[in-house]
This record gives structure tokens, C-alpha cells and sequence, in this order.
């Protein structure tokens, strides 16, 4: 085990030390730039979509969702176990300021998704009923011959591994582990639940899983954000604090508190991008799957909602966690992951703060098993056909109960290089894409 964790340590850090810091703030902000600060342009388009699709008991008849539905399942994968032990662990390992860098990637990662959004409407296949899309269609879309199939079939194999199968571990982790601390529940028995419940809902299709998630995600957000503002307008000082704290620690981590050992800005970038990608998938190549169901008049229509999704998950989710955590002052204490966001809770909530993550990270962890499934799904489906769809969502299941008993610190490593791994090919696919997003979206606007 020691070997493992070694060797995914090395990998972590090339890919996250290095290559993805450059490559994913580097496509956020070469879209920004061709796009012409699309992310804040059409930032009331995208809101205007949002409410105006907003439904808990929406329907559709066509052979894919409605746009809401496409957005909540995203939202659904989007917010998860990163925005609370995601979030903890980021402060944990790269101070406050690493939150700091979470937001710039998010602001980038917003154009990010939009161009993913767009292209995954754009190379979208109906066979059989079944809507699909995501990056396997549009790398194949714009590399014709072997090397499109080579990065197409590595992305598939990749997002099967990094979400499908660890990414649920993870999820699964973080639920059995925060219903330990707050009931002493076995974290074992809370697996075998979560993976027969979720069973039953991926045998039901993306219907069933739209269906969960419209319902699900909005009444979950709601609860979890009152929450919070409740706790940070009960210390306003506190507030003030981790706000200072937050941009002091982006650029001189060693000036809070009496100084973070061993916190340097390249600590913080490093923590903070990889949970900010963690938390809200922009560039990951995972939400297009959700959007390309999507039946919209115009693909740029799924583009501007999908930024939404990353502005919900990360400025306002995320970024509500961070606050709590920062304001308690107890991120230097050694404690990580849904452990500290417990403690935060509890500074001010008492022992109730146990019982109320248990309760979010349920539901957050939850849904983004069900995301996470279906976007797997998506590429066994490319890559096998309907034959092995069962298989993949009995291994599904089996991760989802061996990850509630691992050790956290190994499946969250484990799960940032399979996520790394797929971000590469979704990214060297999508960069060429942009004449295509551009084109599409002058033909949006003149049609607006």
C-alpha cells in the first residue's frame, strides 16, 4: 500500500505541480480571451436560462432532457464531496489563500465549460432513443484516423476509472467517514446502503437519474447555503477574517497566523486548482456529458447555462465552506477532509454541526454518484455498446462499498491523477475546437 501511495504521489505531482496548473488555467484563459469574456457577457443569459427552466417536477418528451434537467444532473456531479471535504482539504494542505486560486480557476474554468458545452451539443449522436455526448465525440469530431480514436478511447477509459469507479470511492469515502463522526455508524454498513439505492436509480437510465437530480440538487443547495450564512452572520468578525485571510494567504501564506508551516503560494495554486477542479469539473471534460442531453434551440443556449453551474458550485457552495472553515480557525490544527468541515460546523452549531455535514455530504456525495455514473456510462456505452452497461454499473457499486472504508488520503490522491489523466486528452481535443465554439457563438449572438 506504502508503494502505491508513493508512486501516486510522484504522478500527482507532475501532474498537478506542473502540467495541469499551466494547461487548465492556460485553456480557461485562451477561451476567455478568443471569447471575448464570454463568462461575464453572458453571465444574465445564462441566469435568464436558469429560472426561467427552473422546475422540481419538469419533464421532457424528446428523446433527451430539458435544459434544467442536463444542468442539475451537471450541478449534481459538480457539487459534491469537493465542496465540503474538497474544500477542507484544500485550506488543510494550502492554507486559506488556496481558496483564492479555487476562484481564479473557477472564473477561467467558466469559459472553460462553456466551450465544452457547446461542443458536446455540437457532435451529439441519437441511436436508439439514447442522446449522447461529451469530449468522445467531439475529439473524434476534429482528430479524424487513428490518433482521434487513440485520445478518444484514453479519455473514455480515464473518465471510467477516474469518476465511474474512484471518484465514487471517494464520494463514498467521505459519506461513511462524516456518518461515523456524527452517529458512529459503521462506515461499512453506510456503503452497502448508498450503493443499493444508487443501484436502483442507474438501472432507471439518464430518465430516472434527471429525474433524482431536478428534485434533489435544488432543495440540497438551498438547505446547505442557509446553513452556512446562518453560521457566518452569527461570528461577523470571524467573517471579516477569513476574507482577509483568504487574499493574504493567496500571495503570503506565511503571514497568517503566526506563519503555515511549510504553505508557500505554489502550495496554495497547487491545492487550490486541483480541489477547484475537483469541485466544479470545468476543463475535466466530465459535465459535457450532462449538457450534450440537453434539447435546446441553439447549443450555445446549454453553454451559457453550463457556466452557472461552475459559478453555483464554486462562488457560491464552495466558497460559503471555505468561509465557515476560515472564520472557525481551525484549519491549522491537523485535522482534514469532512473531519475539519465537522469541526467548523461545530464551533458554532455544537454537536448539532456533526449531524448537519453528515446530513449535506449525503446528499452532495450522493448525487455526484449518480452524475459520475452516468457520465461513465456515456463512454462504456462509445466504447462496448449496451453490452457491458450492466457490468460497469455492478463494479460501480462494489467501489462505492469498498471506498467507504479506505484510507482518505490515499483515495483523494488516488482520485486527482485519474482525474489528471483525463483532463489531458479532453483539453488537447478541445483547444482546436475553438473556431467552432467561436462560430457558433457569433452565430448566437446575431440571432439574439
Amino acid at each position: 500500500m506504502n508503494t502505491i501511495a508513493k508512486v501516486v504521489d510522484e504522478v500527482n505531482g507532475f501532474l498537478w505541480d506542473y502540467a495541469l496548473l499551466f494547461l487548465l488555467t492556460g485553456t480557461g484563459i485562451f477561451y476567455t480571451v478568443c471569447l471575448k469574456f464570454v463568462q461575464i457577457r453572458k453571465f444574465g443569459a445564462g441566469m435568464k436560462l436558469l429560472f426561467g427552466n427552473f422546475s422540481l417536477h419538469g419533464s421532457h418528451d424528446g428523446h433527451g432532457l430539458s435544459s434544467f434537467q442536463a444542468l442539475t444532473t451537471a450541478i449534481a456531479a459538480q457539487v459534491g464531496t469537493g465542496n465540503i471535504a474538497g474544500a477542507a482539504t484544500a485550506i488543510a494542505a494550502g492554507g486559506p489563500g488556496a481558496i483564492f486560486w479555487m476562484w481564479v480557476s473557477a472564473f477561467f474554468g467558466m469559459a472553460t465549460i462553456y466551450a465544452e458545452a457547446v461542443m458536446a451539443q455540437v457532435t451529439r449522436k441519437v441511436e436508439n432513443g439514447i442522446v449522447s455526448g461529451g469530449p468522445i465525440y467531439y475529439i473524434r469530431y476534429i482528430f479524424k484516423g487513428k490518433f482521434g480514436k487513440f485520445l478518444s478511447a484514453f479519455f473514455s477509459v480515464a473518465i471510467i476509472l477516474a469518476l465511474g469507479f474512484m471518484g465514487n470511492m471517494v464520494q463514498s469515502n467521505s459519506i461513511g467517514s462524516s456518518f461515523q463522526g456524527a452517529f458512529g455508524v459503521n462506515p461499512l454498513f453506510m456503503g452497502i446502503i448508498i450503493a443499493i439505492v444508487a443501484g436502483i436509480i442507474f438501472l432507471g437510465g439518464i430518465k430516472r437519474i434527471a429525474r433524482f437530480t431536478e428534485k434533489i440538487v435544488p432543495i440540497m443547495a438551498f438547505l446547505y447555503i442557509i446553513g452556512c450564512i446562518v453560521i457566518l452572520c452569527m461570528n461577523p468578525a470571524g467573517l471579516v477574517q477569513a476574507i482577509k485571510d483568504i487574499f493574504v494567504g493567496a500571495f503570503a501564506p506565511q503571514a497568517i497566523g503566526g506563519g503555515l508551516l511549510g504553505v508557500t503560494v505554489q502550495k496554495a495554486m497547487r491545492f487550490g486548482v486541483a480541489r477547484g477542479l475537483f469541485s466544479n469539473e470545468a476543463g475535466m471534460g466530465s459535465t459535457p456529458h450532462a449538457h450534450a442531453a440537453a434539447e435546446v434551440d441553439h447549443p450555445c443556449d446549454q453553454g451559457v447555462i453550463a457556466m452557472i453551474g461552475v459559478f453555483i458550485d464554486t462562488f457560491i457552495i464552495l466558497t460559503l465552506t471555505a468561509l465557515v472553515i476560515v472564520s472557525s480557525g481551525l484549519y491549522a490544527d491537523g485535522q482534514t477532509g469532512a473531519a475539519l468541515a465537522q469541526s467548523a460546523f461545530n464551533a458554532s452549531f455544537g454537536s448539532f454541526g456533526n449531524i448537519f455535514i453528515a446530513v449535506c455530504m449525503l446528499f452532495f456525495a450522493f448525487t455526484t454518484i449518480v452524475g459520475w455514473y452516468y457520465f461513465g456510462e456515456v463512454n462504456v456505452r462509445a466504447l462496448f455498446g449496451d453490452r457491458l452497461v450492466r457490468v460497469y454499473a455492478v463494479i460501480v457499486v462494489i467501489c462505492v462499498v469498498i471506498g467507504s472504508t479506505l484510507r482518505v488520503d490515499l483515495v483523494w490522491n488516488m482520485s486527482d491523477m485519474f482525474n489528471g489523466l483525463m483532463v489531458l486528452p479532453n483539453l488537447i481535443g478541445l483547444l482546436p475546437c475553438v473556431g467552432v465554439v467561436m462560430s457558433k457563438t457569433a452565430e448566437y449572438e446575431k440571432r439574439k
